[in-house]
């Protein structure tokens, strides 16, 4: 059975999109960049701003939907800039610990609103 999952606490899509799709004990989370849920714009700072604030949305979707960050098992991670890869990598290890997904960091010309960051990822139970 497959359900789709909007969490009223995360940032509004900005495009045709659910916040994620739980299909059994998989959940599949859509992209998100670093919005403040509040105001729907990006937060002011840097890399290590926007990376926080992904991070924290993807936390959010991940708890409501039932799931925990040790849950995930692989991470689609987009930089407009690798110049940007260390200070990224700083931020996004701080909420996996020990245990890290398998993952992937690609660099793109443009993300969504004109973000620095951009992570989907995919979480399993049991």
């Amino acid at each position: 059975m497959r359900s789709v999952i909007n969490i009223s606490q995360a940032p509004k899509a900005v495009g045709p999109y659910s916040h994620a799709v739980k299909v059994g004990n998989l959940l599949f989370l859509s992209g998100q960049v670093g919005l403040d849920p509040a105001t729907n714009a990006l937060v002011e700072g840097g890399i290590r701003e926007q990376t926080r604030q992904v991070m924290e949305n993807l936390s959010v979707i991940i708890r409501e939907s039932g799931f925990s960050l040790g849950d995930v098992v692989k991470t689609t991670c987009y930089l407009s800039d690798m110049n940007n890869f260390q200070a990224f990598n700083e931020e996004y290890a701080v909420y996996f610990g020990k245990i890290l997904p398998a993952r992937e960091t690609v660099e793109i010309s443009r993300l969504p609103k004109d973000g620095l960051v951009e992570v989907s990822l995919i979480c399993c139970a049991g």
